[in-house]
């Protein structure tokens, strides 16, 4: 493919993704002005766009996400495996804190540790995958109770704050952030968790291991394969 040709699939690629929750719906100069890009090119590259159903223009003459988006959204979420995405998000957590990331769901009256990346550290909180533990207590049971049905005065707090903190609430040494992983419909997935040995879980311990727990629940609420409920 020539130069040019790359660069007008980096422009129409740089349109599309100018489009976000907060962005769904731009006029000509808007999305100018979000891409750098003059407007006789917008338009140009647009057109084209519409007619591969990549973006439609309705009739108040505002630009949207067209259905072909949809089509292969759908068939990324079928074909993409959960451990796939959580997996490379659990290592960035332990590189971010030096603590054990744990993926959670619920399961009854228990929840089971699904994926897990342990701390390199040699004296570390250690998880086995499979793993059951009480969901009424840890901050991954606490979130993921939370999150059920029916929801308790407590639980509304949780959800409000948007995670929890517990310390030596299972095991007396052990002290562990988590948050819930909610996809782009708003249906929970499971806790993402990081768990620590209690005396290193001091106050900027938990601070930068809620940090980087939102930051990554939010980067992995687009790319969570479908639900089959």
């Amino acid at each position: 493919m020539s130069k040019t040709g790359v660069d007008a699939v980096g422009r129409a690629l740089a349109i599309l993704k100018a489009f976000s929750a907060e962005r769904a719906a731009m006029t000509l100069t808007e999305i100018s002005q979000a891409t750098d890009l003059y407007k006789s090119t917008v338009l140009r590259l647009a057109s084209s766009l519409e007619a591969g159903g990549f973006l439609v223009r309705g009739a108040d003459r505002l630009f949207r996400p067209g259905p072909e988006l949809s089509r292969l959204g759908a068939l990324y979420q079928r074909g993409v495996d959960l451990s796939e995405v959580i997996r490379p998000s659990l290592r960035r957590l332990v590189e971010a804190t030096g603590e054990t990331a744990s993926f959670y769901v619920a399961d009854g009256d228990e929840r089971i540790c699904l994926y897990r990346v342990n701390s390199p550290r040699s004296v570390r909180h250690h998880l086995e995958e499979g793993q059951r533990l009480p969901i009424d207590r840890g901050a991954a049971g606490r979130v993921l109770t939370a999150y059920g049905e029916p929801i308790s005065a407590e639980g509304k707090k949780i959800r409000d704050r948007g995670f929890y903190v517990s310390i030596g609430e299972r095991d007396p040494e052990v002290a562990a952030a988590a948050v819930p992983l909610m996809d782009v419909h708003g249906k929970m997935r499971g806790a993402l968790s990081v768990s620590a040995i209690r005396t290193r879980f001091d106050a900027d311990a938990r601070k930068a291991a809620l940090d980087a727990l939102k930051s990554e629940a939010k980067a992995l609420a687009s790319l969570l394969p479908a639900s089959e409920s």
